[in-house]
């Protein structure tokens, strides 16, 4: 890749207000890794729907105003919205259903920024629904060769299934799941041994560039075909740990697309996770030191 090129970077799926008890703030994962990647320096852009609402139209306002670029369709369905209740910090789900992102449509705007894209962020949540699970599907078919096609498990109550993860990984080549999730995914899969077997099972099973595994406030690994990268994770003042896990995969991947190596890139995706959890809510304005710290 051009180093001196902006990287592009691309979420699509869910977009939606995280219905926090401090107040509403805009959410959903792919949008939220792009948030952070775009913060960072990327060209970012949001592929998703929201309703012909006023949450719809402040959720747009909050996209222009935090400078990602988007093709947002407007739908009949409501805007989507996440009730989120935090214990000590830790955030818990519940997703509203029938709305705007689980109908997002394929558009020829879309894929002309999908065929540009150096990486593309997706998971399984917002393919609950099958019109946008076949949008999604015909999206990644579009991808540049080399593009990077990050999939997010996120497994969030039953809103999922084993094929959309095996048809996923197969659509893939880095794929990021946590200490939640990595259960199901040996159930699901069949798989034995520690979470290191089940990790690097994976890794060659789907021929994945990257495998990423976050342990909350314990550790992270990430595990490539050629080294294994373990941190510890870093001890802060934690606000919520809403947004974190897409800030540490926003960081990472734009590291890497700008020609950090595996173990730098960890770093920075370290430390951008835990600034993110000093705040509340997935989008933390970044200061300048923030921003250059990853220009490192």
């Amino acid at each position: 890749m051009n180093l001196k090129k902006r990287p592009i970077v691309v979420g699509i799926g869910e977009i939606l207000w995280d219905m926090l008890p401090t107040g509403r703030q805009a959410g959903g994962a792919p949008i939220n890794f792009v948030y952070h990647a775009a913060a960072l320096g990327a060209k970012g852009y949001a592929i998703s729907a929201v309703g012909n609402d006023t949450d719809g139209d402040d959720i747009l306002f909050e996209l222009n105003k935090n400078k990602i670029n988007h093709i947002i369709s407007r739908t009949s369905y409501p805007t989507g919205k996440v009730l989120v209740e935090l214990k000590n910090g830790i955030p818990s789900y519940n997703i509203v259903e029938n709305v705007a992102w689980d109908y997002i449509p394929y558009s020829p705007e879309a894929e002309k920024i999908i065929r540009k894209a150096d990486a593309v962020c997706f998971g399984t949540l917002a393919s609950r629904n099958l019109h946008s699970r076949n949008t999604i599907i015909h999206l990644l078919n579009e991808t540049q060769k080399n593009a990077i096609k990050f999939f997010d498990v996120n497994l969030r109550n039953n809103y999922y299934s084993p094929q959309i993860i095996d048809n996923f990984l197969h659509l893939a080549n880095v794929f990021k799941i946590n200490d939640d999730e990595i259960t199901q995914i040996q159930h699901i899969f069949n798989l034995t041994g520690s979470n290191d077997d089940i990790c690097l099972s994976l890794l060659k099973k789907y021929h994945l560039k990257y495998l990423i595994f976050t342990a909350g406030e314990k550790y992270s690994v990430i595990y490539s075909n050629d080294e294994i990268s373990r941190l510890p994770t870093p001890k802060v003042n934690v606000i919520d740990t809403v947004g974190a896990g897409d800030a540490f995969s926003g960081a990472f991947i734009y590291s890497i697309l700008t020609g950090k190596t595996l173990t730098q890139a960890h770093h920075d995706a370290v430390r951008i996770s835990a600034f993110v959890c000093t705040f509340s809510g997935a989008w933390p304005k970044y200061s300048s030191d923030m921003k250059g710290q990853n220009n490192e």
